[in-house]
């Protein structure tokens, strides 16, 4: 009885990893047969869990959604990875998440066993969120603008831009972002035949259009990238590109993507694009990251460069 109900947990385990599996592969996962695959499924089901199935042999079972939700299983390093989660929500920049990702975190600790409740008690307990300036998103909308990239669905969305002028743009979402303490939704505008990155604080209102749409090839670079090329040139005055004289996996851990992206050029150099409000900051962060470098524009940059490093020697010189 005991190793039955070890398999049925490990089974719910298993089905709440993914959307679907096949019978075969649930068995290969449990090492068990699919007669006792199916046999453990029906015991599920009369245990009140919601498990859909597929017939044919593209079918399999998948865990479908219920009345309530059923217990989740959680390995060591999942349960810290949702504390972590909880914690960082309760300082986060969702509006109205904090009290509930705190109730949500202290629930969490309650069920956990000993060794991990020391360590996300520490968690709790030793981590302060800094506060204040950080645009916030309401919730429904991000939920909301998720649905709306999962099912391909165009959207009409009323849209504050830097110069604080509003307008309509019939878009079809593709991705959230976030990056830094801001979440962006990544487009293809229509109306300007274009991707773009919209800081979604700045989203007011978002009637769909009941249109979908077949999703386009990632802009350059991909999404990731997208977002942190755009996110630079709305904030920052000064846009540079930087060829760095090192392999492009070894700046990877160095520039991260809210300070620049990085393209690989050949196994020796990768091309870096930043941005400042200032280009001394360029300056500045470009010589920081500790290798040989290359300006490729802007040609005020490598003046700047010139007149710090004629400053900086001059502070060496009385040193």
């Amino acid at each position: 009885m005991i190793e039955t109900s070890a398999r049925l947990l490990a089974l719910l385990g298993v089905l709440q990893r993914r959307a679907g599996w096949t019978g075969p592969e649930l068995a290969t996962e449990l090492g068990v047969g699919v007669r006792t695959i199916r046999r453990d499924i029906t015991k599920l089901r009369l245990l009140g869990y919601p498990i859909d199935a597929d017939p044919g042999l593209a079918g399999g079972y998948r865990l479908g959604a219920g009345a309530q939700m059923p217990p989740l299983l959680l390995d060591d390093e999942e349960a810290i990875a949702v504390a972590v989660g909880l914690r960082t929500a309760a300082g986060g920049t969702v509006a109205g998440i904090e009290e509930t990702s705190v109730r949500a975190l202290a629930k969490l600790e309650q069920v956990l066993p000993p060794h991990l409740r020391r360590r996300v008690s520490a968690l709790i307990t030793y981590t302060v969120a800094l506060s204040g300036g950080r645009p916030v998103v309401d919730p429904g909308l991000l939920a909301a603008l998720a649905a709306a990239c999962r099912d391909r669905e165009r959207l009409r969305v009323d849209y504050t831009g830097s110069d604080n002028v509003t307008s309509r743009r019939l878009v079809e979402p593709h991705r959230l972002s976030h990056l830094g303490d801001r979440w962006f939704l990544v487009a293809w505008d229509l109306d300007r035949g274009d991707w773009r990155s919209f800081p979604v604080d700045r989203i007011e209102t978002m009637p769909a259009t009941d249109r979908r749409f077949a999703p386009r090839p990632a802009p350059e670079g991909g999404f990731e990238a997208y977002v942190a090329r755009s996110a630079s040139a709305q904030r920052d005055r000064h846009q540079a590109r930087v060829v760095l004289h090192a392999p492009m996996h070894e700046m990877l851990d160095r520039v991260p993507p809210e300070y620049g992206t990085l393209e690989e050029i050949d196994a020796t150099s990768c091309l870096l694009r930043t941005g400042h409000a200032w280009l001394g900051g360029i300056a500045v962060y470009v010589a920081y990251i500790g290798v040989d470098f290359t300006v490729v524009d802007p040609p005020e940059l490598v003046a700047e460069l010139r007149t710090l490093a004629a400053r900086f020697a001059r502070a060496g010189a009385a040193g």
